[in-house]
């Protein structure tokens, strides 16, 4: 498989396109970032096992920083030096799958929100 090219984008470019596409995630230290408030420890181990599922299937690895009621996310591509399509699209991808939980016409109960 040919490596693909990355482009990164500028300071303001990153943070135009998170509040378009991203509103919940932010710029900052050379990174786009996301907090997640769990409803407790094992939430959050749902969570981070979420995020390691689909990091490892994308072959992209955020930064992870891990409490009881919390999980820090990271992205920037740093063979790249910078923030690429690779850190939008996993981005994404994890708020997408994060946030998920049935909708009240769903047959699904899903958990109780904490």
């Amino acid at each position: 498989m040919a490596k693909k090219t990355t482009q990164t984008y500028s300071d303001g470019e990153v943070k135009a396109r998170l509040e378009r596409e991203l509103p919940g995630w932010e710029f900052r230290e050379g990174v786009i970032r996301r907090k997640y408030t769990t409803g407790g420890w094992p939430y959050t181990l749902m969570v981070v096992n979420a995020i390691g599922y689909i990091a490892e299937a994308s072959f992209h690895h955020p930064d992870l920083s891990v409490s009881w009621s919390e999980v820090h996310v990271k992205l920037s591509t740093h063979s790249a030096g910078g923030i690429t399509d690779n850190d939008f699209e996993l981005a994404r991808m994890i708020e997408e799958h994060v946030t998920w939980r049935p909708g009240d016409d769903s047959p699904l109960d899903g958990f109780e929100a904490g």
